[in-house]
C-alpha cells in the first residue's frame, strides 16, 4: 500500500478532532466563565530511506538523510485561559475576577476543591453564597461564606470583602471570598458545569492548596455586578473551522489520488 494514503487518514483524523474543538468552542460562545481550546498538530513517524554520510574536509562531501513523513499526530489540546469579557448584571451576587485567581467551590464540607471563573453565585434559603448548582463558595482558608441571620442588606467590595449592614445599622466586613492561584491553569482537567479539577500539574499540592485573600495576596479585584463571559471569538474560530475544512478536504483527495494509483497498478495485469 503507498505510505500517501495511511498519511491522508492521519491527517482527516486529526483535522476531525479538530473540528470538534471548534464545535464545542462555538456551542460555549455564551457559557460564563468558559475557556476555548485549540489543537495543535505534531508530525509522526518518519521512514529513513537513507541515512546521512559524514564529511571529510577536502576530500569527501557530507550527505543529507533521505525521510519520507508518514502523517501526523494530535500534539496537544489546550485551554486558552485568557480574560473573557466583561458582562454588566448589576446583581450583587455575581462577580468577576479581573485579574488572575479562580473561585473556589466544594459540593460537601469533606469534599474536594474545585475552581471556576464562573461568579454568578446566589444566596440560598440558609444564607449562604453557593453557585448556580449549589456548591458552597469558599472563603480563605476554606470556610464556607454564610451571612448573618441579622443581615438586612450587603454589598461586595473589589477586594472580596462581604459588607453586611445589621438590622441595627452596625456593618462587618469579616466575610471574604477567596480565591486560588494556579501555576499553570492549562493543566486544570475540565469536569463540567463551569468547573475545573486540581492535578500535580496545574498547582504543586492538590491537597493542600492555599484559597487566599483576593487583593492582598496580588489575584486581582472582585467587581460585583458583572459576569466574565467566555473567551471564545467567533470570528476566529469560523476562521479556523474553514482551515480544518479544507484541510480534511485535501486529505481526502490524497486518499482518493492514491485510490487511483493503486487501481493503475492493478489494471497493469490484464
Amino acid at each position: 500500500m503507498l505510505r500517501s494514503m495511511y498519511s491522508g487518514v492521519s491527517g482527516m483524523r486529526g483535522f476531525q478532532t479538530k473540528l470538534d474543538v471548534i464545535g464545542n468552542n462555538i456551542a460555549n460562545v455564551n457559557t460564563v466563565g468558559f475557556k476555548g481550546g485549540r489543537v495543535m498538530f505534531k508530525d509522526i513517524l518518519s521512514q529513513t530511506v537513507s541515512g546521512i554520510t559524514a564529511p571529510e574536509a577536502g576530500a569527501v562531501g557530507g550527505v543529507n538523510a533521505k525521510q519520507i513523513g508518514l502523517g501526523v499526530g494530535i500534539a496537544a489540546m489546550d485551554t486558552i485561559h485568557t480574560p473573557g469579557s466583561a458582562m454588566t448584571t448589576n446583581v450583587p451576587t455575581d462577580v468577576r475576577i479581573d485579574g488572575d485567581g479562580f473561585f473556589a467551590l466544594k459540593e460537601t464540607e469533606d469534599g474536594p476543591t474545585l475552581l471556576s471563573r464562573a461568579g454568578n453565585f446566589t444566596l440560598d434559603a440558609a444564607r449562604q453564597l453557593v453557585n448556580a448548582d449549589g456548591l458552597f463558595v469558599l472563603g480563605p482558608g476554606g470556610e464556607t461564606i454564610t451571612l448573618d441571620d441579622d443581615t438586612e442588606a450587603f454589598a461586595i467590595s473589589k477586594t472580596g470583602q462581604i459588607i453586611e449592614k445589621k438590622t441595627d445599622g452596625s456593618t462587618v466586613n469579616d466575610k471574604v471570598i477567596g480565591l486560588v492561584n494556579v501555576i499553570n491553569p492549562a493543566g486544570l482537567e475540565k469536569v463540567g458545569g463551569n468547573l475545573y479539577r486540581m492535578n500535580q500539574n496545574s498547582v504543586e499540592d492538590v491537597e493542600g492548596v492555599e484559597i487566599v485573600n483576593p487583593m492582598t495576596d496580588g489575584l486581582g479585584a472582585i467587581i460585583s455586578g458583572a459576569l466574565e463571559m467566555s473567551n471564545v471569538d467567533l470570528t476566529a474560530e469560523f476562521t479556523e473551522m474553514i482551515v480544518a475544512q479544507r484541510g480534511f478536504q485535501a486529505n481526502s483527495r490524497i486518499i482518493t489520488t492514491s485510490d487511483e494509483v493503486l487501481q493503475e497498478v492493478v489494471n497493469l495485469k490484464r
